[in-house]
């Protein structure tokens, strides 16, 4: 039996799961590790802490399974997006990697639309410049750390220097080089016209690998140190994001999935580029060779359901917890008791403002038609069916650039509630589906890794065989024609508020 090691590298931890050729888990361990907050507004972790916790991992995984080190085959790293690692000439890291939440670039943001304008950015990066990405945080770095600018040897993201410890290498892989602003993201390679506006170096960026392909393999060291043996192959891996596609079987135009956490995300395949001029969704290279992914971001999905658990659910929390049961369960229940428009009762999830499609950091939440009939049960259907509502506001925009969705998996804690599936199913019109496993990212790049060690000959061979679905939540024929009366009605009220939200943020 072959084995493949998928490391995945977030903000709370790196979580390291041994799978088996199918793609069973034979162990998984978790260390976490801080982020630190010098200012309001930044974030910030050290890349020590990810190194050490991915050696960590891995041992413990190899101790837990017993499995022969002739067996593991191959590695995969996942990992969190846009981050800032900067290495001097000895590879000794210049300062804590800057990281994807990290808000501090404004004035830089503004700078890379000065130089090179917004219009062209797009065209070359599928993105408008964003303050959490990666370009804005190198030239923040060159304004106001310019002795650190100065000792700048190699520049790479989170999951590329966990590769560098492994290998000796310095690489990425398209998916989570299109974080960077740096990438061509049509043409899928660096861009010189970038690089020379920004006054980057390309020498200090990694080669760049489809996501499937062989970057690398173990150091003796490395070897020695993980009880692994020397010449393991260490593929591209992919962004956290991209990496759950392919771990959900997101590999094929048609498919999509949507994850319901603290922030909502939709994320569609497509075999074609397809770039959205207005910025509302961003599109990057996926992790299947020669094909693009597009995802729309609603910033508070699950986040509204907590801050109504948090404010309004005391009864549900108390009686969940003498049950021994979940109380978002009991919550589920509650709201199934309301009819779908709860009512007449719309929600905008809208809490920390959005992304897509409005692009407005002043939008609030709003509930729309509260009369004395509404119960708290409605108030609470209205939130989830809300949430529904902004992420068929993503599918949307999909349709308006020609990238389709017919087959939608659900993960997240969100995508765990029946009722939510449902009401996802009838607005997108086409099944919501769970996945067997729940390893996401990690199981991803195990599959990128079971291509590059050659066990399978395509990421589309791999996931067919691999990923498996779990549940099936169809449309309901009933409920479809009222959820769209409802889901047009919801598109009108952000419109009719985006002044008065500017005035309100204005006071």
């Amino acid at each position: 039996m072959a084995y493949i090691i998928g490391v995945d590298c977030g903000t709370s931890g790196t979580k390291t799961v041994l799978f088996d050729e199918s793609g069973s888990v034979i162990a998984s361990k978790t260390i976490e590790y801080p982020m630190y907050q010098p200012k309001n507004g930044y974030a910030e972790q050290d890349p020590a802490d990810w190194s050490a916790a991915m050696i960590n991992t891995i041992k413990a995984v190899l101790a837990e399974s017993g499995v022969s080190k002739e067996d593991v085959k191959g590695i995969g790293i996942s990992g969190q997006m846009h981050g800032l690692v900067l290495l001097d000439k000895n590879n000794n890291v210049l300062r804590r990697s800057i990281i994807w939440c990290d808000q501090r670039t404004a004035a830089e943001v503004d700078e890379m639309n000065r130089i090179v304008g917004r219009e062209r950015l797009v065209e070359i990066t599928a993105n408008p410049a964003l303050t959490g990405w990666t370009a804005a945080k190198i030239l923040w770095v060159r304004n106001n750390e310019p002795e650190i600018f100065g000792k700048i040897a190699h520049i790479l993201l989170p999951k590329d220097y966990l590769r560098l410890i492994l290998t000796g290498e310095y690489a990425t892989e398209v998916s989570d080089a299109s974080g960077m602003q740096l990438l061509d993201v049509p043409n899928r390679c660096w861009s010189d016209e970038l690089l020379t506006a920004f006054q980057i170096d390309k020498s200090w960026l990694g080669r760049v690998y489809e996501s499937c392909e062989v970057t690398g393999t173990l150091t003796k060291a490395m070897a020695d140190e993980l009880g692994l043996c020397e010449g393991t192959i260490v593929v591209g891996g992919a962004g956290d994001n991209a990496a759950a596609a392919v771990g959900t079987g997101i590999v094929e135009d048609g498919k999509a999935f949507t994850t319901i956490g603290t922030s909502g995300v939709v994320f569609a395949h497509t075999s074609g580029i397809s770039i959205d001029k207005a910025g509302r969704v961003h599109t990057c290279c996926a992790a299947v060779p020669g094909a693009w992914h597009v995802m729309g971001v609603t910033q508070g999905a699950g986040l509204s359901l907590k801050w109504f658990r948090d404010n309004f659910c005391m009864t549900e929390k108390e009686t969940a917890r003498l049950m021994g049961v979940d109380e978002y369960y009991l919550m589920d229940k509650q709201a199934e008791q309301v009819p779908p428009g709860a009512n007449r009762l719309l929600y905008l999830p809208y809490l920390m403002g959005e992304r897509t499609p409005h692009l407005d950091p002043d939008a609030r939440g709003v509930f729309f038609g509260l009369s004395a009939i509404h119960t708290r049960r409605d108030m609470l259907r209205a939130v989830m069916e809300g949430v529904a509502y902004s992420l068929r506001d993503c599918v949307e925009v999909f349709r308006e650039m020609n990238v389709s969705v017919s087959d939608m998996m659900a993960c997240g804690g969100g995508g765990s509630s029946p009722l939510w599936r449902s009401m996802l199913a009838d607005l997108y019109g086409c099944d919501v589906k769970t996945a067997s496993s729940k390893e996401g990212p990690a199981l991803g790049v195990a599959i990128l890794a079971s291509v590059g060690a050659g066990l399978y000959s395509s990421v589309q061979e791999a996931a067919g065989a691999i990923v498996r679905t779990d549940k099936v939540q169809s449309p309901d024929p009933a409920n479809v024609p009222v959820y769209e009366k409802y889901y047009q009605l919801y598109r009108e009220i952000y419109p009719a508020l985006k002044e008065q939200f500017a005035k309100l943020s204005a006071i």
